[in-house]
């Protein structure tokens, strides 16, 4: 199947799309669209690969949530063997969740998962999917993560997802060459407009986080991975730039992230 568009970042391993696959799939054949499964523990990891054996249009990712692992303990050697299939094209969901006032402990506990995420991604030579959630009123978790990662900048190549992070989080990012995404929110509230008008469009990557976070005209109704369309439409329109053009460079960024298009 050719497609159009790319939703770099979707949950079709967990509730309920699992239990709809079929519909969710012929809906994505039918827009056109491509996506990338993304694991949050070492079962949907697995599942997510699973679902890239049987599509041709499907990728996983493989890693443990930041949020995840006080229920899992983080298995290298088991998450290296899922992740070396061919299919998966990132490490991740990983990095820093602070959302919910965490503790010293708890934070000091997902540094050290996310130090693992990153090994794992260094040796395996795949780019890491940031999982990068603040405090509230802070951007504390984005500045935690961007430090952690800046030895291996050279090295490592990494994106991050659902991007809620302000201008100077935003820079500090591109600076070490790393890439953005943005999804359905972006279609109803305008906290992200600045940012989306500052990141060169090479930069930049659509995803819905489905089932998560529905973008107008879909929203209230469960996500699904060919409403990205609605997240390009956004982006070209917050950029005021020709739909097509962005269009098919976020379908280019895409390729190259997982490495289905050279990076040069």
């Amino acid at each position: 199947m050719d497609f159009k568009y790319f939703d770099i970042h979707s949950h079709l391993n967990l509730q309920p799309l699992r239990n709809d696959e079929e519909a969710v799939v012929f809906r994505m054949r039918a827009h056109e669209t491509a996506t990338i499964t993304v694991g949050v523990d070492a079962q949907t990891s697995r599942d997510a690969v699973l679902l890239a054996e049987k599509y041709p249009f499907f990728w996983a990712t493989v890693g443990l949530h930041p949020t995840d692992n006080t229920s899992e303990a983080f298995d290298f050697e088991e998450y290296k063997k899922i992740a070396a299939h061919p299919r998966v094209v990132a490490i991740g969901e990983c990095g820093l969740d602070y959302f919910r006032n965490q503790t010293e402990e708890t934070k000091n506990r997902q540094k050290e998962v996310f130090k693992q995420h990153i090994m794992l991604a260094l040796e395996l030579n795949k780019p890491l999917m940031i999982h990068a959630r603040p405090s509230k009123g802070s951007m504390d978790a984005y500045s935690d993560v961007l430090a952690m990662l800046e030895p291996y900048q050279k090295t490592i190549r990494a994106n991050f997802h659902f991007f809620i992070g302000n201008k100077e989080i935003a820079m500090q990012v591109l600076a070490l060459g790393f890439t953005i995404s943005f999804d359905g929110p972006i279609t109803f509230a305008r906290d992200y407009d600045e940012v989306i008008q500052m990141v060169p469009l090479e930069s930049l990557m659509a995803e819905t986080d489905a089932p998560f976070a529905a973008p107008v005209p879909y929203r209230g109704k469960t996500c699904e991975p060919w409403m990205v369309e609605e997240v390009v439409k956004k982006i070209a329109e917050i950029r005021n730039e020709d739909f097509e053009k962005v269009r098919a460079q976020l379908l280019l960024n895409a390729m190259r992230f997982t490495g289905l298009t050279p990076l040069n």
